[in-house]
């Protein structure tokens, strides 16, 4: 009977294991259907719905509605800004045909030495950010995308200006603001610290505003700043926004990671200092919108590895907010009310942050941010890991052997608990002749037969659940040692040595998976074995179960398997040579 519960535990971690995969591919997993999008084209930009950001155009490309005067007042009276006229489709705004790449002569580009990004001078918004230091993939070295406005997918980073009613040419319901620009092309130049790219706009009633993006060497977070001056005669008055807007499109770095590529999340996050992190569902931007105000807060998107956030300016507060938009999904901020007396200017600023998931940057810009990298509930044990990791990488410089040697770490810190496991197993394993003999003598008596092989596990000093014990430690450090793999950009496309180019993907030549099934099988011979044959041919299946299991997880956990196997196989040989000596002692 104690076998049978040996055997059912180690099936009832097998699908436990995969019920929580499951369970984490439902609530990350991306569920939305793909947008069928056209071509973007300004002029077909139209208006939100009532849900929408106080006062902000729409988005590109979305289906003409109607807003009601009196909702949109509504709306816009809750951050004390008076409401412009209702929003209504821009009108004879043409935008230039796109290429097939996805970017139109007309857009402004900014090169740094980690960016490659354009901006659309109508609006003023970036509309195509491609990261250098961050390949496609390990077949491809064309950058990684992060934003763009094209056919494929629609996913930009908005910005602009709310004006009060007749404050002309900022964002308003007449179209989006035209800026003006001194070049077509910015480049930050080697040694150079800063780049700067000014855009700038006059209305015909004496405002003038320059809307500055400020890019330093080396670093991603990106500076949004307004300064708005006044040369009429009349005060102006209104505030900033910004926001991501985004299609149902899956994630581009989904296919990358085999069978288990799904199993990340896609949607929308924001925070606060009260509560940092929060999620929002692609899905759920139609039921889930946000409305809420705070200092220090951050709206963003996040997707595999990589996010992009508004972080507004934390001195004062701001309104964080999402809808839904026709096939769109906006979240964003609306900023502190802006008043600008004649003969004054004043400035606004904001922060962008567009690319990959790095724990100690984030975590500098907006309380939560850091946490976009999600290890799920096994986050304590995931971030120790990670730490160790990111320690061992900083000496050997190879992620590959730096898991090796966590799982060295590792093994010694659970061995005083393991080793008194693998003592009870190598009892088990001498005693099998006389409970093979009890068994004969008591035959289909299984009452007599239980108990005295009870009396005999006691007379032993032996645990026969002993052996389940190395696997249930094991558990939950395999599974936050996936996460790590899954949501650490560090070692994304990471080579290891030879066919392993990519630690957190899948061993496309499946030769790993079947190292560890071998080994696997090689830990099983030095388990005592069952006397019941049906139960003895469960736990011959077990390396095979685990091998096809493994085949399409990271190549790193399962070198971190191998490893962990390998020394389970040293451990327990040595303590059996151990307890049998001992044994024989005691015999001679």
């Amino acid at each position: 009977m104690l076998r049978s519960i040996k055997i059912l535990l180690i099936a009832g971690m097998l699908i436990t294991g995969y019920f929580l995969i499951l369970a984490w591919n439902k609530d990350y997993g991306q569920t939305a259907e793909k947008a069928q999008n056209s071509p973007v084209t300004e002029a077909t930009a139209a208006v939100a719905p009532t849900t929408t950001v106080p006062g902000a155009p729409a988005p590109a490309r979305m289906t003409t509605q109607t807003v009601p005067s009196a909702t949109l007042s509504t709306a816009v009276s809750a951050n004390t800004v008076p409401a412009s006229t209702p929003l209504t489709p821009t009108a004879g705004v043409v935008q230039p045909a796109i290429t097939p790449s996805g970017i139109s002569a007309d857009w402004i580009r900014v090169t740094t030495d980690i960016y490659t990004l354009w901006i659309n001078p109508v609006g003023g918004d970036i509309v195509r950010l491609e990261l250098r230091q961050h390949q496609k993939s390990t077949a491809s070295d064309q950058p990684y995308v992060m934003l763009q406005q094209d056919s494929a997918r629609h996913y930009v980073a908005e910005s602009g200006l709310i004006g009060a009613a007749g404050a002309s040419g900022v964002d308003t319901a007449a179209g989006r603001a035209h800026y003006q620009s001194v070049q077509r092309d910015y480049t930050l130049a080697a040694g150079q610290g800063t780049l700067t790219v000014p855009l700038t706009l006059t209305t015909p009633q004496g405002i003038t505003i320059v809307k500055s993006y400020v890019l330093k060497a080396g670093q991603y977070p990106i500076a949004l700043r307004y300064r708005i001056a006044n040369h009429g005669q009349q005060p102006w008055s209104g505030q900033m926004y910004a926001q991501l807007v985004r299609d149902h499109s899956e994630d581009p770095g989904k296919s990358h990671q085999g069978i288990m590529g799904m199993a990340t999340y896609l949607g929308g996050a924001w925070g606060t200092p009260d509560h940092p992190y929060n999620k929002l569902k692609l899905g759920d931007f139609s039921k889930e919108a946000i409305h809420q105000r705070a200092v220090h807060g951050w709206v963003g998107m996040v997707q595999h590895y990589f996010v992009s956030a508004w972080i507004p300016d934390p001195a004062h507060p701001a309104t964080l907010v999402s809808r839904q938009a026709g096939d769109y999904n906006v979240i964003g901020f609306t900023g502190h009310p802006l008043v600008v007396p004649a003969g004054k200017q004043v400035e606004t600023t904001a922060t962008l942050y567009s690319g990959p998931k790095i724990q100690s940057l984030l975590k500098e810009l907006a309380p939560g941010l850091n946490q976009t990298v999600d290890y799920g509930w096994l986050w304590p044990i995931a971030q120790v890991l990670f730490i160790g990791l990111k320690f061992i990488h900083g000496l050997v410089g190879n992620w590959g052997w730096s898991i090796i040697f966590l799982t060295v770490i590792v093994k010694m810190m659970l061995f005083p608990l393991s080793a008194k496991s693998y003592r009870s197993m190598a009892k088990m394993k001498l005693i099998g002749p006389e409970m093979q003999r009890l068994k004969e003598e008591y035959g289909e008596d299984r009452m007599k037969f239980s108990q005295e092989m009870m009396a005999l596990y006691k007379r032993e000093q032996v645990n026969p659940l002993s052996g389940c014990l190395p696997m249930l430690m094991q558990m939950p450090i395999f599974l936050a040692l996936y996460w790590v793999l899954m949501e650490s950009v560090e070692l994304r496309h990471a080579p290891w040595m030879g066919w392993i180019t990519d630690l957190s993907a899948m061993d496309h030549w499946f030769i790993l998976p079947l190292i560890m099934g071998a080994t696997m099988y090689a830990q099983q011979l030095l388990n005592p074995q069952p006397a019941d044959p049906m139960q003895a041919k469960v736990l011959r299946m077990m390396p095979i179960i685990f091998t096809v299991f493994l085949l399409f997880f990271p190549a790193g956990l399962v070198l971190y398997w191998i490893v962990n196997n390998l020394l389970t196989i040293a451990q327990q040989y040595l303590i059996q040579r151990e307890i049998l000596k001992r044994s024989q002692l005691k015999v001679g």
